[in-house]
């Protein structure tokens, strides 16, 4: 388990510090998947670096079961064995072969079982057909691939994920991501991920942990979060939404109705493949709605929400 304990952390600069982390409580079980979420410059990536002990912390500590995470002030190598960290700079080998890349920390002793694991990790990241290619050839997107897979390589206890598919194209990412967090719920690895992707969230985080103004503001399953956000921030994950009256109303929970409290003036549609998002005008507010079919601009619909 890892245990986070009550911890503080700040960059220092000219003199002056700006916290960033500020008494954060929060434990992740073994081959449990929680997903971070925030607004750029949450703080997001630095938590990654926290837990892997890139920085030292201002206060409190954390521990992978018995073992405490300390910063640089007390190792002189970052990291852990139990432990790896895939951040948005790959820091791969340009001139080896991806094979080379992933099997780089494996041992010689055992060539049989290296090239084997080589293999089912090139099946999980998909990248079979460039195991001979070196790396300083391919794409942004294939090299986090390659990044993703080497952290693999020695088969961690925990793995830290930031932004992992960021640079890869939507035609590989969805089969992407569920190859990589099937692989990492079979192996009982856990997972923590910062994102701002609500695809790399929704079918596979156990939890959620949302980060605003330095401190987590829920931590709870994505389904719970979805159906009671709490804040506009956390309903702007999963989608389009309103604030109607107080309450937070997502534009699928609207549809139209032969007459109402809430009337709209159509002002745009855009097309989302099997339905319009149309953009419309109350006397006061922007309301956003679905709706199957296009609507003419400057119609007048009533509405209503469901559940």
């Amino acid at each position: 388990m890892l245990k986070v304990q009550n911890i503080t952390f700040s960059y220092t600069k000219k003199g002056a510090a700006n916290p960033v982390l500020n008494k954060l409580n929060f434990s992740v079980n073994r081959g449990e998947h929680i997903s971070i979420i925030g607004e750029s410059g949450s703080g997001k990536s630095t938590l990654l670096k926290v837990i892997y002990g890139e920085y030292d912390l201002n206060e409190g500590q954390i521990f992978w079961n018995d073992t405490e995470i300390l910063g640089p002030k007390y190792n002189l190598v970052v990291g852990y064995d139990f432990m790896k960290y895939v951040a948005q700079e790959f820091d791969l080998m340009p001139f080896i072969t991806v094979e080379e890349n992933i099997g780089k920390h494996l041992s010689n002793f055992f060539p049989k079982e290296k090239k084997e694991r080589v293999q089912e990790l090139l099946e999980v990241v998909e990248l079979e057909d460039f195991a001979k290619t070196k790396v300083k050839t391919l794409s942004g997107g294939q090299k986090q691939r390659v990044a993703l897979a080497r952290a693999l390589a020695k088969q961690p206890e925990i793995i830290l994920l930031d932004e992992p598919f960021s640079h890869i194209d939507n035609f590989h990412k969805q089969s992407l991501r569920r190859s990589v967090f099937n692989y990492l719920k079979e192996k009982n690895i856990a997972c923590i991920v910062a994102t701002h992707d609500s695809e790399d969230v929704l079918a596979f985080a156990d939890r959620m942990m949302v980060l605003h103004d330095s401190e987590v503001i829920a931590n709870k399953s994505p389904q719970a979060l979805y159906k009671d956000p709490e804040m506009p921030l956390t309903a702007s994950f999963f989608g389009e939404f309103n604030l109607i009256n107080d309450r937070i109303i997502y534009a699928h929970q609207l549809q139209i109705v032969e007459t109402s409290d809430l009337k709209v003036r159509v002002h745009r549609n855009y097309f989302k493949g099997h339905y319009y998002l149309i953009e419309g005008y109350t006397d006061e507010d922007i309301i956003f709605f679905e709706n199957k079919s296009k609507l003419e601009i400057d119609q007048e619909v009533y509405l209503t929400s469901v559940p």
